[in-house]
């Protein structure tokens, strides 16, 4: 029986192994079966006489056509189309006084990382330059574990409860009965959108130039989520978290992008790096203290909670932290891209999650959603493993492709051989304070204050050319829309961001719409602004229980962090006492 020792010499590192299976040569190796017995030919096939049956006792015909058969894993329900590489996180400016991760500890530090770009709504054969947000999802390997940042191109979203996520996303995907796409039929895409105007800030970024960005190099990247930074104190900010292109931003016109090749931008990011072009983001944070987030709704009914809302730069501006380079193609696009996983819930000390509703919905959804589509032990796989200075156990065993399956340590807790443990260096409950109160079924409303921040892109932000290729771009959708109500509704909500805006979308598509959504009623979202109180309710839902209108609409009103404050002014951890949190 060979010993320890001599077992370990011929049991290397499995990721060195895959490193030297990613980097050899098909000159260098040798024809087998998958079970390593070398074949003369991998056309040949077993028959009985020259034109007889096929002989079932031939494994190599066998073990080619049935792993033939299982070579594709499911694809992502969203984000299915994308590009990914690989490079470097450096720190150039650290955090340390607000944020205790060892990442921004100093100057200097760095981690490897691994990036995935994305469109959103097509499916894995759908074309580059569509016209939809773009998925931004960095995994930096720091030496305290994997942290996963699951963004987007724009720093907003279509939504901000939770459980419209699978319903929007299925108005993306082809029709169930025609099969067809968005480029033959609108409806679903401009029926939701009329149905929940909350969405209209991001429907204005993503018809504008935005919309279709010039490849993945030009483009920023942005959580849009709230998180929170915690520092060796254990006090925390709120914090926003930006990835700004240092190539500058570009973008193809709804009329060119037809001039482009399906896989534009996985040929330019994949050929830019193959010539040294190397891409480069800086990465910076917006901060803001749990007493501003509360100011900020009381002043300015911008909620910090909210992913359609964002935070204005000059009060928090923008406070680089480092820069990002991806320096290294993948060698293998399925084992590197495809079976890429990130998990918003990956966060290493020092970082940590808002009450973020779509946020905490996310947390869940994106490792569970990896568990199906590659299985319970994917985080095994050399693309997402951690690299950490420390060995990681734990008692996760078995199940399909268990490759670290932990050796002969005790698979449970145990007095003999025991684990080893850190102490835990974030205060839990000063992170997230004491929630207090009852349950609420909370479906938020539209408020007058939700047309702000889209009204500025219009009046501020878009120039003269903007203005007439965004009008464009959304009456050349609306075109292919037969259900001329939908399309009365969304005007109407347009005509909330810009009477301008609306009357030049009715005059580009000849579709008169409704003078504003005051007499509106949405089977999405609450209605705030409705004239009759009938008409409030979304889905016309008279119970007078779980309709949960709140005045704060989520937001952290004053108040929201009272526990906080108190344990600050006594000097407690806050273990004791019943005072509401929220």
């Amino acid at each position: 029986m060979p010993s320890a020792t001599s077992f370990a010499q011929h049991t290397s590192d499995h990721y060195d192994n895959y490193e030297k299976d990613r980097q050899t040569k098909s000159q260098d190796v040798l024809y087998t079966t998958s079970n390593g017995v070398p074949m003369p030919h991998p056309y040949e096939a077993q028959r009985m006489g020259e034109n007889g049956p096929l002989l079932l006792q031939d494994f190599h015909l066998i073990d080619l056509i049935s792993h033939f058969d299982r070579e594709r894993i499911p694809e992502r329900v969203v984000h299915a189309k994308g590009s990914g590489a690989h490079g470097e996180f450096v720190c150039t400016d650290p955090l340390d006084d607000l944020c205790s991760a060892d990442i921004f500890s100093a100057k200097g530090k760095r981690c490897p990382l691994t990036i995935r770009f994305s469109t959103v709504g097509g499916e894995s054969g759908s074309h580059d330059l569509a016209r939809d947000p773009r998925g931004f999802s960095v995994k930096m390997r720091t030496d305290e574990g994997n942290w996963d940042i699951v963004a987007n191109n724009t720093p907003v979203f279509f939504l901000r409860d939770p459980a419209k996520f699978p319903h929007f996303i299925h108005t993306q995907k082809r029709d169930p009965q025609t099969h067809l796409s968005h480029s033959d039929d609108s409806t679903a895409f401009w029926d939701y959108l009329s149905q929940n105007p909350e969405s209209i800030h991001q429907v204005m970024i993503l018809m504008g130039d935005r919309g279709i960005p010039d490849g993945y190099r030009f483009m920023h990247g942005y959580l849009g989520h709230t998180i929170k930074l915690m520092n060796k104190n254990n006090d925390w900010v709120y914090c926003q978290l930006h990835m700004k292109s240092m190539q500058g931003i570009k973008f193809i016109t709804q009329e060119d992008s037809a001039n482009y090749s399906p896989d534009y931008s996985q040929k330019d990011l994949f050929e830019a790096i193959e010539k040294g072009d190397y891409p480069k983001w800086s990465v910076e944070v917006q901060t803001m203290t749990p007493k501003e987030a509360e100011e900020l709704w009381e002043r300015q009914k911008i909620n910090v909670f909210d992913l359609t809302h964002v935070w204005p730069q000059k009060q928090f501006p923008l406070r680089k932290v480092g820069e990002m380079i991806l320096n290294e193609n993948v060698r293998n696009y399925f084992a590197e891209v495809e079976q890429v996983a990130f998990n918003p819930s990956h966060m290493p000390p020092g970082i940590e999650p808002s009450a973020d509703p779509v946020f905490q919905s996310r947390l869940f959804s994106y490792p569970d959603t990896h568990r199906h589509r590659i299985g319970a032990n994917h985080q095994q796989l050399p693309v997402n493993a951690p690299r950490t200075g420390y060995m990681p156990g734990n008692f996760q065993r078995d199940g399909q492709m268990a490759f670290y399956n932990q050796g002969a340590r005790p698979s449970y807790l145990s007095s003999i051989e025991p684990i080893q443990f850190r102490e835990r260096t974030i205060d839990l409950d000063k992170a997230h304070s004491h929630f207090i109160g009852n349950a609420v079924s909370f479906l938020s409303e539209i408020r007058p204050e939700d047309f702000n921040a889209p009204r500025t892109l219009w009046e501020k932000v878009f120039d003269d050319g903007a203005r007439e290729r965004f009008v464009n771009n959304v009456a050349g959708k609306m075109a292919v829309c037969p259900n001329k109500e939908i399309l009365k509704r969304q005007i109407a909500i347009f005509r909330e961001v810009s009477d301008e805006l609306a009357k030049r979308l009715e005059k580009a598509t000849g579709i008169e719409g409704y003078e504003g959504i005051a007499n509106m009623q949405f089977n999405g979202t609450h209605n705030g602004m409705a004239r009759d109180q009938k008409l409030r309710n979304a889905n016309g839902m008279k119970s007078q229980f779980g309709v949960s209108v709140s005045v704060n609409n989520g937001a952290p009103r004053r108040g929201t962090h009272k526990r906080l404050e108190e344990k600050e002014s006594n000097g407690t951890n806050g273990t004791n006492g019943t005072n509401d949190a929220h």
